[in-house]
């Protein structure tokens, strides 16, 4: 069916869904595209083009380490899905849409012109991706393209089935990826439970890893390893959904984390962004940590600034029993053990160091992940 934009954008209209809609880079189409068929306000809630970088940094509330990627569609799509949550409930009938694109422009672009579209739902993670040819159309031309995909995409949200016709060239094609969602993993991004456990148990650990494992590396296998030897203790690896300054983990990025895991080993996901929530949640518990980590727990910086808060929080850590293991970390300027760091002594006396003779390794997460292998 050769379905124009205003019948499919009128069935959008006739559903209960309602949506925040951010674009940046291309796809501002499809929201003169909604809003120029009556009935506008039953599905938009809002409409946000953040198109310079800093602007996109405080939709976020951190700094992408690509603008334009797969990625950074679905945070955005995290942060307008959790925005629509604050404007109508339920949430079963709201969706957060993005769309990040770098298309044609007044100057050469030196990589391709691209599109990539994500949606979040309380049910579902999805995104599409597109790279157009490049010298083949006008900017006008890849926006219709691009807002005509993002209106799809505003249709899937919906549960409408039809779709607009894209005229791609040979050798364009839309790639497409779906993840759904568990129903612990709904219930835990949803709020409706703070901590669930990949083996089906209510977790009760004592000795926790922490971390957002983006990726897991041999590093953190390796202290792992040491720790569980250190403390003669199991140790349960444990990532936090939430993050103190970034939109939480959607359904792909809960999946895919979790898959660097072998099946027999136990992950814990949290709602806990901070160590003053994982030790409420897990009192008692010996906290695996990197120097670095170790440090910006203590940093007023990471309390709106307030040293009291911080001190409060810090005190509150160690009340209910909990400890750290510190592993020595390389931070660019060296290596940095437990004894190099400036410390509250509330927090210094809860701490216990590995040695540097038997743990030093320099591999990160962040290096990884420049280099393309993740």
């Amino acid at each position: 069916m050769n379905l124009g934009a205003d019948q499919l954008v009128q069935q959008i209209h006739d559903t209960p869904t309602r949506i925040v809609l951010a674009v940046t880079g291309g796809g501002s189409r499809a929201v003169s595209d909604l809003l120029e068929v009556p009935g506008a306000s039953r599905t938009l809630l809002e409409a946000q083009i953040p198109y310079n970088a800093e602007s996109i940094v405080a939709f976020l509330g951190a700094r992408p380490d690509e603008y334009c990627s797969h990625r950074t569609a679905r945070a955005l799509a995290m942060a307008a899905f959790q925005r629509a949550r604050r404007f109508h409930q339920p949430d079963d009938q709201l969706a957060g849409l993005s769309c990040t694109a770098a298309l044609a422009t007044d100057r050469p672009r030196r990589g391709p012109h691209r599109a990539h579209l994500a949606l979040q739902t309380a049910a579902l993670t999805a995104t599409w991706s597109l790279e157009l040819l490049k010298d083949r159309r006008s900017r006008t031309e890849e926006e219709r393209l691009v807002g005509r995909l993002a209106l799809n995409g505003v249709a899937e949200a919906c549960g409408v089935p039809t779709r607009l016709t894209l005229d791609l060239l040979e050798g364009e094609r839309v790639e497409q990826t779906s993840t759904a969602a568990q129903p612990a993993w709904r219930d835990l991004l949803l709020g409706k439970t703070e901590v669930i456990c990949t083996c089906g148990k209510p977790p009760s650990p004592s000795a926790i890893f922490s971390g957002a494992f983006n990726p897991l590396h041999q590093g953190h296998r390796r202290m792992m390893q040491l720790a569980a030897e250190m403390l003669k203790r199991p140790v349960a690896p444990e990532i936090s959904i939430q993050n103190v300054d970034k939109p939480p983990l959607d359904y792909f990025e809960i999946h895919r984390r979790l898959s660097q895991f072998t099946p027999e080993q136990p992950v814990i996901l949290s709602r806990a962004a901070t160590f003053d929530e994982k030790s409420r949640l897990f009192p008692g518990a010996t906290f695996v940590v990197g120097s670095d980590t170790l440090r910006r727990i203590a940093l007023p910086s990471y309390y709106a600034g307030d040293k009291a808060a911080c001190f409060s929080a810090l005190q509150r850590i160690a009340n209910r029993g909990c400890k750290f293991l510190v592993f020595g970390r390389d931070m660019g300027t060296g290596f940095v053990r437990l004894a190099d760091l400036d410390l509250p002594d509330v927090l210094r006396n809860i701490s216990r160091e590995v040695p540097p003779e038997v743990f030093r390794e320099n591999v990160s997460s962040t290096g990884l992940r420049k280099a393309g292998a993740w």
